[in-house]
């Protein structure tokens, strides 16, 4: 399985921005979906960003994104690099979490944690307001 490094977190005020990357080490193609998922202390993981970085050429660059997003976070992929980027703007206190980047080769995962089988450690990205 790939090994997948976050970076990027840090701490901001409310109204900042972030640029996450997670380092992919073998082929971006092997997986079907990379993601961006989060967890705050007492809360369930949630999905963020998931991206099509593998399977069908037709479909490769889809983006999906959690409700809770409103048009503040993009999430894109260098393929050449390896790195998938998550670009969070407007950052609000809600936003304070662990973030995870995560890979999927079921083709119907879109954001399901349960179907992401491959997790980076982390990264923390904390909102003060």
């Amino acid at each position: 399985a790939s090994q997948l490094v976050e970076s990027g977190g840090g701490s901001v005020q409310a109204g900042g921005s972030l640029t996450l990357s997670c380092k992919i080490s073998d082929d971006i193609n092997a997986n079907i979906y990379t993601g961006w998922f989060r967890q705050a202390p007492g809360k369930e993981r949630e999905g963020v960003a998931c991206i099509r970085t593998g399977g069908s050429q037709l479909f490769i660059g889809n983006t999906f994104y959690g409700p809770f997003v409103g048009g503040r976070f993009t999430i894109s992929q260098d393929r050449p690099k390896k790195v998938v980027y998550l670009q969070l703007t407007n950052l609000k206190s809600d936003d304070a979490a662990m973030y995870y980047c995560a890979t999927s080769g079921y083709d119907g995962a879109n954001m399901r944690v349960r179907d992401y089988t491959n997790w980076g450690p982390g990264t923390q990205v904390t909102v003060s307001s």
